[in-house]
């Protein structure tokens, strides 16, 4: 389990034909990592397959994990986020966060706003019922507060929705976040807890 709090950047370092393998480099430092310990990269649950003393890691990558992340674009020098598992003595900063993916969303667009950024992505229409304002949602690992959470077809297209978020200027500078451009693709995982109470209200 993460927690959406982002404690690292890494460099991809080198993939291999079809994806399935993936080397990272830890640019901010993980001296201690264990043999088949989960890593959440870009907020996909991964497993460390090997590691150096040097900080570089390497995770195998599922079929499965390929088709539905944004893992698949992943090419060598791409910056990504990492987060390792929680803790029974973590602060929980963020929310619960699994590292499991249920989609992948479109930037819209980046508005300045002050010091911080406005954003906008267009997320599949099957995830509306999971999303409120206010409420969290995962992006590439990353736990934000959705400002606002549109409805499907608003925009033109009915299979998505538009959300939009307020980044301060840490997350920014802290987070891949702030090296996307509009058409960018991003990883999604929403509140497991509302999938949770779908559930309970549907078998009760």
């Amino acid at each position: 389990m993460f927690s959406g709090i982002i404690e690292h950047l890494g460099t991809v370092t080198a993939t291999r034909p079809g994806g399935r393998d993936l080397e990272i480099r830890v640019d901010t430092g993980i001296t201690d990592l264990s043999l088949g310990e989960s890593i959440a990269v870009n907020g996909v649950c991964l497993t460390v397959t090997a590691f150096d003393a040097a900080g570089n890691a390497a995770f195998f990558i599922s079929p499965e994990t390929l088709e539905c992340t944004s893992l698949r674009q992943l090419a060598p020098g791409r910056r990504v986020n990492l987060e390792r598992a929680v803790t029974p003595a973590t602060r929980l900063s963020g929310h619960i966060v699994q590292g499991h993916v249920d989609a992948t969303a479109r930037l819209l667009s980046i508005t300045p706003d002050g010091e911080a950024r406005h954003i906008a992505f267009a997320v599949p229409a099957r995830l509306r019922r999971y999303l409120v304002d206010k409420g969290s949602i995962t992006l590439d690992g990353i736990s934000l507060t959705l400002n606002a959470v549109g409805a499907p077809g608003a925009d033109g297209d009915p299979d998505e929705f538009r959300i939009e978020l307020m980044i301060i200027p840490h997350t920014w500078d802290h987070t891949t976040l702030g090296t996307l451009t509009p058409g960018a693709t991003v990883n999604v995982e929403v509140d497991v807890i509302a999938k949770y109470v779908e559930t309970l209200c549907q078998y009760r």
